[in-house]
């Protein structure tokens, strides 16, 4: 039997257990917040953002964003039908609704057109996920909001490495999150960042992340309203600290991946991969292959022949309106098409040539197999 090849897993060394041992040994009492403000500090630094707080979760840190907007009962907000759950949940937990509007074909990120025509007067947020960090239109996104009076908020969970125009994924919305689930470029287990340039929203959304206790209240133990606990720990944070100082080679890394499957993929005709459009940079996270509707190969076909050769089959997002908790969407025909002819491929870090040769050759064969 072949080796099994995963499609993902972190690149953790001697820097991040010696940190995180460090934050385990030393990092208590008035020492306890001390790698959790380097890791802000870095990650700000690399962004090139004002404002970070370090979070338990990418959803936390979209919850409280949301709730410091002032999102709630009778609101909408406008996202991709392609999506994980995450990105939907906390509009749902704040009483809010999503609305679900179609992806681009070539990107799968949202479609500008449709979220403009989506626009009510209860839009009260458009977010712009950067998916398997390829990149939204923002420009236009942008527009659309200034034109209305809707903040742009930017899921960039995905998004580490990804730079649109200059600018680095999350860094030009109103609000940014990350995520840095053990799955992701770095990672500190579970785990996720709130970034902003707006000094206000950054003071509402640092109080409302302990228990709504204000910055500068002075009475022990006194929150000023109810708030969230979404904090990450001294010793996630500690594990970040070494991830974000290696940042640039794990994004390099990554990069080199996606570009050994579109080099030894670029004359097969039925598939295409992540795009990585003029004055873009694709921070590579998931690489991913759709096939065309002629080709006849689907996401099923693809998942038994992955599993047959012991190589991790992870299916595209299905979209979130086809699912029971919400009213179905099938006029978003790009989001429902998509997942039935597409897989994510695996890129860990230390994959070999060899490994990634395997997964290629499972691929050529299965067009062979299923398009005869």
């Amino acid at each position: 039997m072949n080796n099994r090849i995963h499609y993902t897993k972190p690149s953790i060394t001697e820097l991040e257990v010696r940190y995180a041992t460090d934050a385990a040994a030393n990092g208590w009492g008035s020492n306890c917040y001390d790698y959790i403000y380097r890791f802000e500090d870095a990650f700000k630094a690399h962004l090139n953002v004002d404002y970070a707080i370090a979070t338990s979760s990418c959803t936390g840190a979209l919850h409280m964003g949301m709730a410091a907007l002032g999102i709630g009962p009778g609101d909408e907000v406008i996202l991709a039908d392609t999506n994980w759950i995450a990105t939907a949940a906390p509009i749902v937990h704040l009483g809010a609704t999503p609305v679900f509007v179609d992806i681009l074909a070539d990107t799968w990120c949202l479609d500008p057109e449709r979220v403009e025509a989506a626009i009510t007067p209860s839009t009260k947020a458009i977010i712009a996920v950067h998916l398997y960090g390829n990149l939204c239109d923002m420009d236009r996104l942008l527009a659309i909001g200034q034109r209305h009076g809707i903040p742009v908020i930017e899921d960039a969970a995905e998004a580490i490495g990804s730079i649109y125009k200059g600018k680095r994924a999350g860094s030009m919305g109103k609000f940014s999150t990350f995520s840095f689930h053990g799955t992701k470029t770095i990672t500190t287990g579970e785990g996720g960042i709130f970034v902003t340039n707006d000094a206000e929203l950054y003071e509402r959304v640092l109080t409302l992340s302990n228990h709504g206790r204000a910055r500068g209240q002075t009475k022990q133990f006194w929150p000023d309203e109810i708030g969230f606990k979404y904090k990450i720990s001294n010793i996630q944070a500690a594990i970040g600290f070494g991830q974000i100082e290696r940042v640039n080679e794990l994004i390099h890394r990554k990069r080199e991946i996606l570009s050994y499957y579109r080099e030894q993929l670029k004359d097969i005709t039925e598939i295409s991969l992540n795009p990585e459009n003029p004055d873009t940079v694709i921070g590579a996270w998931m690489p991913t292959i759709v096939f065309n509707a002629a080709a006849n190969v689907s996401s099923e076909d693809l998942q038994h022949a992955f599993n047959a050769q012991n190589i991790d089959a992870r299916v595209f997002f299905s979209p979130l309106s086809g699912m029971p908790m919400f009213e179905p969407r099938p006029e978003n025909s790009i989001a429902w098409s998509i997942p039935n002819r597409s897989m994510n491929l695996p890129s860990y870090h230390d994959m070999k040539n060899s490994d990634q040769d395997r997964i290629i050759d499972t691929i050529i064969r299965s067009i062979d197999v299923f398009t005869k």
